[in-house]
C-alpha cells in the first residue's frame, strides 16, 4: 500500500489542505525527504530530477516547522531564476492552510524593489528569493536573515556555477546553526565544494529516482547536420510537430534571437526568453506558452530554469551543451509528472564522438535521427511558404483603384488555377525541383 502524507508526518492542517489540492500520494523524494526534514537534525543533500515533486519535499516541512509567533524570518529559500522562485512561492501559498498564519515573501529581480522593501517592513517567517535581488536588499538594510533556522538552495548546481558570488554573501550573513537543504539533480565538484566549504560535518544524502539521471521516459536522439541545412532540417522538424510544445536551447542570447526571428519569418507560433528581456516581457512570453498562444520557446539555459510545463513534448538542443549537467536540465523540461517526451540535439559530424561521453556519464542511450531527405526539405519549404501566404495580412494601404486593376488580371481563373500558377511561380523563384521533372530527366539521361 502507498504511503500516506499522515505516515510522513505532515499535520492534520496541511493534510486537509493538500487534499483540497487534489494531491493525495507523495512522490518518491516527498517520501523519502519529508520525515528527515521534520524529524532530524542533520544538513540534507538530495540529489533528485526536475520535476519528481522537490517543493512540496522541502516546503511543508518549513511549513510545520515555522514558528508563527516568532516574527523573526525563520526560513530563506534561494532559487536561480525568477521564474522557478514564483513557482516555489505560489506552490507554498498554496500548500499553506487559511488557519496557519505563516507570513511568505517572494523577492525577484526583475521587478520593482521598492514594494519588496515595504512588504519587508511587516512581518515574514518564509522569504523565497532570487540571490542577486536578495544581496540587493541586504546592501540596503531593507532585510534581516541573522536569525534564518533553515536554509534552501534549490537548483543548487545552477547557482555554485553563475551566482556564486551572490550566494558566499548571503551565506556569510546567515547563522553558522542554521540548517542547510541543499537540492540538485546534479552533483559537479563545484557543488560537493560547496557542501564542503559551507554544510556541517555530517551531511545526509537522499537520492530519489535517479536510476537513469537521464530522467525517465524521454527518448534521447541526434540528428547530423551540415551547417548550411541545420536551420532547414529544425523546421522540417517543427513542422512535423504543428500543435505540440516545445522548448529549443541555444548557447547564447545572439543565436536565440536569430533563431526566434527565423521562426517568426516562417510563421511559426514562438517565442524567446533570455536574460536580457526585461521580466515583464519574459513573464508575458511565459503565460503565453503556458495557455498554449505560443507552441514553441527559444531559450537559454538560465532563462528556462523553473518552467514547469508538464505538456512539454520535445526539447530541441539546437547547439550541444556545454556540460552534462546542462543536458540533464534542458532534456528534464520535458516528460514531467509521468509523461514522455523526446530530447533531440543537434550535431554537426565533428560533434558526434561527444555521443558516447553523454551516455557514459548519464546512463543514457541516444538513437540517430535520420534527418529528412532533399526532396523532403524542399517540400517542407514549401508547405511553409504556403502558410506564410495563408497567415500574410491583406494591405489596407492599397487603394481600390489598383487592387481591382490586379483582380481583373486574374478574373478568369479558377481558384485552382491561381494555386498553380502562383505554386509555378514560388518554383520558379526558389530554384526547388518538381521531383517528377527531375525524375524524368535522369531517365532520359541515361
Amino acid at each position: 500500500m502507498p504511503k500516506q502524507f499522515s505516515d510522513l508526518g505532515i499535520n492534520e492542517h496541511l493534510q486537509q489542505r493538500l487534499a483540497e489540492l487534489q494531491i493525495s500520494v507523495p512522490t518518491e523524494i516527498q517520501v523519502k525527504t519529508i520525515p528527515v526534514v521534520l524529524n532530524q537534525k542533520e544538513d540534507v543533500v538530495v540529489l533528485a530530477k526536475t520535476g519528481t515533486g522537490k517543493t512540496a519535499a522541502f516546503g511543508l516541512p518549513l511549513l510545520q516547522l515555522i514558528d508563527a509567533e516568532n516574527s523573526d524570518i525563520q526560513g530563506l529559500i534561494l532559487a536561480p531564476t525568477r521564474e522557478l522562485a514564483q513557482q516555489i512561492y505560489n506552490n507554498l501559498v498554496s500548500f499553506a492552510p487559511d488557519s496557519q498564519q505563516t507570513a511568505i515573501a517572494s523577492l525577484c529581480g526583475g521587478i520593482p524593489i521598492k514594494p519588496q522593501i515595504e512588504r519587508l517592513k511587516t512581518t515574514t517567517h518564509l522569504v523565497v528569493a532570487t540571490p542577486g535581488r536578495l544581496v540587493d536588499l541586504m546592501k540596503r538594510g531593507a532585510i534581516n536573515i541573522k536569525n534564518v533556522q533553515y536554509l534552501v538552495l534549490d537548483e543548487a548546481d545552477e547557482m555554485v556555477s553563475a551566482l556564486k558570488e551572490e550566494v558566499d554573501t548571503i551565506i556569510k550573513e546567515i547563522p553558522k546553526t542554521r540548517r542547510t537543504l541543499l537540492f540538485t539533480a546534479t552533483m559537479p565538484g563545484a557543488i560537493k565544494q560547496l557542501v564542503q566549504n559551507y554544510m556541517s560535518k555530517y551531511v545526509l544524502h537522499i537520492e530519489a529516482d535517479m536510476a537513469t539521471i537521464g530522467h525517465q521516459g524521454i527518448d534521447h536522439q541526434y540528428v547530423v547536420v551540415e551547417p548550411i541545412e541545420k536551420l532547414a532540417v529544425l523546421l522540417h522538424f517543427l513542422n512535423s510537430k504543428e500543435g505540440e510544445l516545445g522548448i529549443i536551447f541555444c548557447k547564447t542570447k545572439a543565436a536565440v534571437n536569430k533563431l526566434a526571428k527565423n521562426l517568426a519569418i516562417n510563421k511559426f507560433s514562438s517565442g524567446a526568453i533570455h536574460g536580457s528581456l526585461t521580466q515583464g516581457i519574459r513573464d508575458r512570453i511565459m503565460e503565453q506558452f503556458r495557455a498554449g498562444y505560443i507552441n514553441i520557446l527559444v531559450a537559454t539555459d538560465l532563462a528556462a530554469r523553473g518552467i514547469d510545463v508538464k505538456e512539454i513534448s520535445y526539447v530541441v538542443n539546437y547547439h550541444l551543451p556545454d556540460t552534462y549537467d546542462a543536458y540533464v536540465h534542458r532534456s528534464g523540461r520535458t516528460a514531467r509528472a509521468g509523461a514522455t517526451g523526446l530530447s533531440l540535439t543537434v550535431l554537426q559530424q565533428e560533434e558526434v564522438v561527444e555521443i558516447p561521453n553523454f551516455e557514459n556519464e548519464l546512463g543514457i542511450v541516444f538513437k540517430e535521427f535520420i534527418k529528412a531527405d532533399a526532396q523532403s526539405i524542399e517540400e517542407n519549404n514549401g508547405l511553409l511558404w504556403a502558410k506564410k501566404i495563408f497567415k500574410t495580412k491583406p494591405n489596407r494601404e492599397v487603394s481600390e483603384d489598383y487592387k481591382a486593376k490586379i483582380k481583373t488580371i486574374f478574373h478568369h481563373l479558377t481558384k485552382e488555377e491561381l494555386v498553380d500558377k502562383i505554386f509555378a511561380n514560388y518554383l520558379a523563384q526558389s530554384g526547388a525541383n518538381n521531383p517528377k521533372v527531375e525524375a524524368s530527366k535522369k531517365n532520359k539521361q541515361h
